[in-house]
């Protein structure tokens, strides 16, 4: 369940804001007061923050400037009047910055919530691309990884490396055994490439002798695992893999 961070001054509106939406979320409540505020800032770590500007006035645009400062990539729902809206126009500017507008239903807010904390959600995932000419497999991989990481699809090399003109992949999952342009020349490909250079390639194989997997290794890919891939491996491996190259963009 995701956490929410809920702030407002105490009154019927917020009453029902709140139970509105802990039947979703973790919703951690914080007064309007810039003092208890930063006391909760500390230590909240919400998908998103909800203020309910019934009853702020200009004198409160400190609590702008802290979640700016305590929440800087946290996206904000406003929720007012026109009139309210208008007091604080100029934070609504920045592209983090929702707005609801009041009188609304239940609906609107949760639906909204939802759909900021996928967006912001997918922004912060790192993009795999499956590369494999067996569309179960293709699918299977997407099910067990889509909730952690962006998945693109790939049926063919060539079709894997469209899609990396489009959108760069931070790793991407390989079939060695494909037909016509397998994973041996379609990682090739990628490492002729010098903006693909440095992406790590992880080959997926479906056999497992000792002479194939040597032959695998001798094309020094990231790693390997066997078809179909047990999700918890799967997971563990992509993201040792993932912390490993972070490291080393750290230290270029």
């Amino acid at each position: 369940m995701n956490n929410l961070l809920l702030i407002g001054k105490p009154n019927e509106d917020l009453v029902s804001l709140n139970e509105a939406l802990a039947d979703c979320y973790n919703v951690q409540y914080a007064s309007e007061n810039p003092s208890a505020l930063a006391g909760v800032l500390k230590l909240a770590k919400p998908d998103v923050a909800v203020v309910l500007l019934v009853g702020l006035t200009e004198g409160y645009e400190a609590i702008f400037i802290m979640l700016d400062t305590s929440l800087p990539k946290v996206p904000v729902i406003m929720i007012g009047t026109m009139e309210e809206h208008m007091q604080f126009e100029r934070f609504e500017r920045e592209e983090r910055y929702g707005i609801l507008m009041r009188p609304f239903k239940n609906r609107d807010i949760l639906d909204m919530v939802k759909k900021t904390i996928e967006k912001y959600s997918l922004m912060g995932k790192k993009r795999i691309l499956v590369v494999d000419d067996d569309g179960l497999q293709l699918r299977n991989i997407k099910s067990i990884l889509e909730d952690t990481y962006e998945i693109s699809l790939a049926n063919s090399g060539l079709k894997a490396l469209t899609s990396m003109g489009k959108n760069r992949p931070d790793l991407i999952l390989l079939d060695y055994e494909m037909p016509v342009c397998n994973g041996k020349k379609t990682l090739e490909m990628i490492r002729a490439e010098k903006e693909y250079d440095d992406i790590p390639v992880v080959f997926l194989t479906g056999l497992s002798s000792e002479a194939h997997i040597r032959s695998v290794l001798d094309l020094k890919p990231a790693g390997y695992l066997l078809k179909p891939p047990e999700p918890k491996v799967l997971h563990e491996r992509l993201a040792e893999i993932l912390s490993k190259a972070k490291e080393n963009d750290d230290e270029e």
